[in-house]
């Protein structure tokens, strides 16, 4: 079914979403989200919306680069390492492919050279993976694998029918980064029998002609192409930002408690079911163990990338936290927060909304020196118009804004739930990690509640 079929505009009768919210708020201690019925997610695009800001800097910068709050998910691309993906359209980032991606012809039974020139295994239509899965379909290409949909030919009554199949590239480094992968899916999914967590389902791995594969649930679409179809570059409706909000708190809440981190939150990489009313977090590729944290400035990608990442500090879960603050900005309003082309950009940025940065963070940092001088004064690095070369100017006297005021003005919105919502947003994006709001807080919040 066409995801038009399952979802209406903002003007249809909401009842059946707002009951769902409100049954989503009865719940008990154990924070299970089990939507039942399809919501409306989108606003529709009848409606004027003026901005109540115009986001604009106090002082010059260079030609092209977005403010505060102006980002553009569609034009703007990441550079940096683990982040080539940070705009694809499938569910774990990735390239769309046609269907003259896959091989169709047999090949000779002689020849047993199944990859191309960069390791990547080429299919075909029609093969049979692990004796049981029957490739349907193309998915997607990334950096470290090919992705095809499946039919489980030998599925129980308790399997899905259809699932996802992402197969490494025949690679040393590769292969031990899916095997990394595999362990902590592992853990996650040993501790979540019932499947109420919202994670993406893991569901086994094996080896195929030298390959890696991990099998998942197949599910509808991502979040960035719910904003790209329903958004409609204005984001969602609150109601179904809270909805998510729920489902991917209940999601870092499961990730704290088996000691782990996604690093890599983004909408991409949260996957929504046909009626657009579950939610789970997918692409652990990144993940890590907490307390197994090298010091790396290009760690998540970058427009959800937590201030202390790129300060040099110690992480942990908290640096997940800041990612999905990231994106239900993004959901409620379709523009992204931080659009820096660059690390130093982004301190900016951070700094716009919310301040100076603590004294005591910038002397642990071990990358504080790149961006600040010995005094602490922040240097932004910028192009000179004319030679074209890099320049630092020294930036004094920040006036951090008020998240509000980035929000354009929708009509409609419930004024107490946008108010919670904002002061839940100000208490992510607190650039103290130490003084961040934890998730289990972040499930008390009245934004989630509702009281």
């Amino acid at each position: 079914m066409d995801g038009n079929e399952a979802i209406h505009q903002k003007d249809d009768i909401d009842s059946s979403f707002m009951g769902n919210v409100e049954a989503e708020n009865k719940h008990d201690s154990s924070e299970v989200f089990d939507g039942k019925t399809g919501f409306n997610v989108g606003r529709s695009p009848a409606h004027n919306y003026a901005s109540t800001s115009t986001g604009a800097f106090t002082d010059e910068r260079t030609i092209g680069v977005s403010g505060l709050g102006e980002g553009s998910p569609k034009s703007e691309r990441s550079a940096d390492m683990f982040c080539d993906d940070i705009f694809g359209e499938s569910p774990t980032g990735i390239r769309k492919l046609g269907k003259d991606d896959g091989l169709h012809i047999e090949r000779n039974a002689l020849h047993d050279n199944w990859d191309d020139a960069d390791g990547y295994y080429t299919y075909r239509f029609g093969e049979l993976l692990d004796g049981r899965y029957e490739i349907i379909a193309a998915h997607g290409k990334g950096v470290f694998s090919t992705v095809v949909r499946a039919k489980d030919l030998k599925a129980s009554k308790d399997d899905p029918e259809e699932v996802a199949i992402k197969i490494i590239r025949n690679n040393e480094t590769m292969y031990k980064a899916g095997k990394q992968e595999v362990s902590i899916l592992e853990k996650l999914a040993s501790a979540d029998r019932e499947d109420k967590r919202h994670c993406v389902r893991f569901i086994s791995s094996f080896m195929y002609r030298n390959h890696l594969c991990l099998v998942f649930e197949s599910l509808n679409m991502n979040l960035r192409e719910v904003l790209k179809k329903f958004g409609r570059n204005i984001g969602l409706k609150l109601t179904a930002v809270r909805a998510y909000s729920k489902q991917l708190f209940i999601a870092l809440k499961h990730l704290k408690n088996c000691k782990v981190l996604h690093c890599d939150i983004k909408p991409d990489n949260m996957l929504v079911n046909e009626a657009k009313n579950v939610l789970k977090v997918c692409d652990f590729g990144n993940a890590m163990l907490a307390g197994m944290n090298e010091v790396t400035p290009y760690l998540v990608s970058r427009f959800y990338r937590a201030p202390e990442i790129v300060l040099g500090l110690a992480y942990d879960h908290p640096l997940d936290m800041w990612s999905v603050g990231c994106c239900l900005y993004e959901l409620y309003t379709g523009k992204v927060l931080f659009p820096g082309p660059s690390n130093n950009a982004m301190l900016r940025l951070h700094m716009e909304l919310k301040g100076p940065f603590p004294k005591k963070m910038l002397r642990k940092g071990a990358f504080t020196m790149q961006h600040f001088d010995q005094d602490l004064n922040f240097h932004a690095t910028e192009e000179d118009p004319v030679t074209k070369t890099a320049v630092r100017r020294l930036i004094l006297n920040i006036k951090p804004k008020d998240v509000g005021s980035l929000f354009p003005n929708f009509p409609g919105e419930d004024p107490k739930m946008l108010s919670s919502f904002k002061d839940l947003l100000d208490k992510i994006f607190t650039l103290d990690p130490e003084k961040r709001i934890t998730v289990s807080q972040a499930l008390s919040h009245p934004f989630i509640t509702g009281k």
